[in-house]
Formats: C-alpha cells, sequence, structure tokens
C-alpha cells in the first residue's frame, strides 16, 4: 500500500461473517477484542494522523468549495474561481432552470446539475 494512501477502516471480524457489511467503521468494543487491543494483523484503526491535509480539507474532490444556493440571490456571493454551487434539494424545477441558467452566464461550476 502507497504510505499516503489511507487503509481500508473493516469491522473486526466482517471478512469472516456474510451479512456483516465490509465497509464502514464500528469501533471495537468486546473485552478479548484483539482489535480493541491494537494487535498489528487486526486492521488499523482511524486516528488523527490519518487526517486530509488543512489546503484540502472542506473541498470537494474537483478542488472547488461548495456553497449550497437555494435561490437566485444566493449566486451574487459566489466566487467562480474558488467556489462550486450546489443547488439544494428543496428547489422546485422551474426555479432550478433559472439558477442553472444563470450559473451558466456567470460561469459558475454546478455540482448537481
Amino acid at each position: 500500500m502507497n504510505p499516503r494512501e489511507k487503509p481500508k477502516f473493516t469491522k473486526q471480524y466482517s471478512h469472516m461473517k456474510k451479512r456483516a457489511q465490509k465497509t464502514g467503521w464500528r469501533k471495537p468494543r468486546g473485552i478479548d477484542s484483539k482489535q480493541r487491543k491494537h494487535t498489528k494483523a487486526k486492521g488499523k484503526h482511524p486516528r488523527v494522523g490519518y487526517g486530509a491535509p488543512n489546503e484540502t480539507r472542506y473541498l470537494h474532490p474537483s478542488g472547488y468549495e461548495e456553497v449550497y444556493v437555494k435561490c437566485l440571490s444566493d449566486l451574487d456571493k459566489i466566487d467562480a474561481e474558488t467556489q462550486a454551487i450546489r443547488i439544494a434539494s428543496v428547489v422546485g424545477k422551474k426555479k432550478r432552470e433559472e439558477i442553472i441558467k444563470k450559473a451558466d452566464e456567470m460561469g459558475i461550476r454546478i455540482l448537481n446539475r
């Protein structure tokens, strides 16, 4: 594994149980749990050191900062260079089309077109 990659944090014994989900972390709580005792072969624990760098934290994978938009007037506060918009789910079809049209004119990226 590449040293910069995060390990896959899995639930303990998820490889043994057919119905247990392989993904998703649950803290091991058993009194004799090898994973809780940090035995080397039993999988990694999520810790502070695995966090993302401060420069990229809270950014969308595209590199833009996400901003929620509910109405047309919210578009005036957007910086097209560093921010991208995500249209809120409460916005209806007619208003959504207006927001998309104005965002395209202003050159703003839309994350959930």
